[in-house]
């Protein structure tokens, strides 16, 4: 591969590839690893996109409107000379995706949406930075919930872990699926399917798309420098969604019973992972 715009790749991780190729398997375009530069601008747009989050950890609280957390995250991004990513993103009109109790995901803030005690929210930050991207979310739990929904939060948060821990080099994309799916059912959940984590870094979504339900052994395989989301979203009743009419984004359980979501951006290394957002 020497005189290409590969060079970049070490020749063992090149030859591994084949090796996969030649037996069957799905191997990732060179054009997903990235570059040693680009995961350091990707790192370093993911310290900026982790102070979001955890400002916005500082000062959720009841009687909060999901307009004000938007608020926290556009000033916040800008003052640290990023941009939000999510902002105008084929459309969509807020700098942050704000999704309480039975939404699932990309939930649209709004000074209507008041936080009470009991609700979930999951927050779920996309920066730019140099052009680099970086994208997290984590649940916030105000006040006490109820034990279940306590419940179906912490396991999401387990089910990222337990995503992570199967993103190896040389692995399958499919073991972060059947590890994710296998937790939920054990505790009674379901796993989203319509979506799904990606590809991160040069722009907002990537390939490859990270399913969180799949079979071992299976999918793409994984090798060092790729950088991708895992954001397992489990629902405390049926796995299927819809997406409201009105808006046209918020992302809501068939059923309306409770979903939580956690998300971290990681890139592969030699010997495992690492994560860039928390």
């Amino acid at each position: 591969m020497s005189d290409t715009k590969y060079d970049y790749i070490d020749k063992e991780i090149i030859e591994r590839i084949e090796y996969f190729r030649s037996r069957g398997h799905r191997v990732p375009k060179l054009s997903m690893i990235k570059t040693p530069e680009q995961i350091e601008g990707i790192r370093a747009s993911g310290v900026i996109n982790t102070g979001v989050l955890d400002l916005v950890a500082s000062e959720i609280h009841a009687g909060m409107s999901t307009l004000e957390i938007d608020k926290l995250v556009h000033d916040y991004t800008l003052d640290h000379g990023a941009v939000p990513a999510p902002l105008n993103y084929e459309g969509f009109p807020k700098s942050v995706c704000t999704s309480i109790n039975e939404v699932v995901c990309h939930g649209i803030p709004n000074e209507f949406d008041i936080l009470e005690e009991g609700d979930i929210i999951n927050v779920d930050v996309s920066t730019i930075y140099n052009g680099y991207y970086s994208d997290a979310s984590r649940m916030f739990v105000i006040g006490a919930a109820k034990p279940r929904v306590q419940r179906l939060v912490d396991v999401a948060r387990e089910a990222l872990r337990v995503g992570e821990d199967e993103a190896q080099p040389y692995a399958f994309l499919g073991n972060i699926g059947h590890a994710i799916d296998g937790l939920a059912r054990k505790n009674h959940f379901s796993v989203v399917t319509d979506f799904c984590g990606h590809g991160v870094g040069l722009e907002f979504h990537e390939e490859p798309e990270v399913e969180h339900v799949g079979i071992r052994n299976r999918g793409m395989l994984i090798v060092p420098g790729m950088v991708f989301t895992i954001e397992p979203m489990l629902n405390m009743g049926v796995p299927d969604v819809f997406i409201d009419e009105e808006d046209g984004w918020t992302v809501v359980t068939e059923d309306e019973k409770p979903s939580a979501q956690w998300e971290h951006t990681i890139v592969i290394t030699r010997d495992g992972h690492e994560v860039l957002t928390y």
